[in-house]
């Protein structure tokens, strides 16, 4: 809800493969819970030129992609390319560079809000719809996570210190978190 900021009038667009665990939060469970349209497109391989051919003739409004995707289509003239409908864009299993995510607002004057999460966490840290985007920051804990940053003593660090990401666990932890290795 809070980072992919969907609506029942919204369509989103989520490029992840469907052997990713991002395919089920991002075109089942989190589309569905807003009661969000899901936009589907077959493509046997990426393509950038379609998927910008597709943004400018279908009313998909949110477009969630890996951030390979993203280096991809910035290399293209974005500029020659007038969106139908897209109003925000999402990223996540695997960083995205500060010079993508710069080329991108200036060729689309759009953000590209970016999240980390786990196939056994679901969504733990976001840029969340409306916040100040911090390049190569991975923005705030996601409910219901409390997320800090810690040392390798598992103590918490202070802001701007490079640490591990830790995630408090009491005794109703998350429901989407995991148990256990098998």
């Amino acid at each position: 809800r809070y980072w992919m900021n969907v609506t029942p009038s919204d369509i989103l667009w989520n490029m992840s493969d469907t052997a990713w665990a991002k395919a089920a939060v991002g075109s089942i469970f989190g589309p569905w819970f807003q009661g969000t349209c899901v936009f589907i497109h077959a493509m046997p391989q990426f393509d950038p030129r379609a998927v910008l051919n597709t943004l400018c003739t279908y009313p998909v409004t949110t477009l969630c992609s890996a951030p390979t995707s993203y280096r991809m289509l910035v290399q293209h003239n974005l500029t020659s390319y007038t969106f139908k409908a897209l109003k925000h864009c999402l990223t996540g299993g695997e960083p995205l560079n500060p010079e993508v995510m710069a080329q991108w607002k200036r060729q689309t004057g759009l953000d590209i809000y970016e999240a980390y999460g786990q196939t056994e966490t679901g969504l733990v840290c976001a840029n969340m719809k409306g916040m100040k985007i911090k390049p190569g920051s991975l923005g705030k804990a996601a409910p219901p996570y409390d997320v800090q940053i810690v040392d390798e003593n598992g103590s918490i660090l202070p802001p701007g210190k490079e640490g591990d990401i830790a995630i408090k666990i009491n005794a109703k932890r998350p429901f989407t978190f995991f148990n256990h290795y098998l």
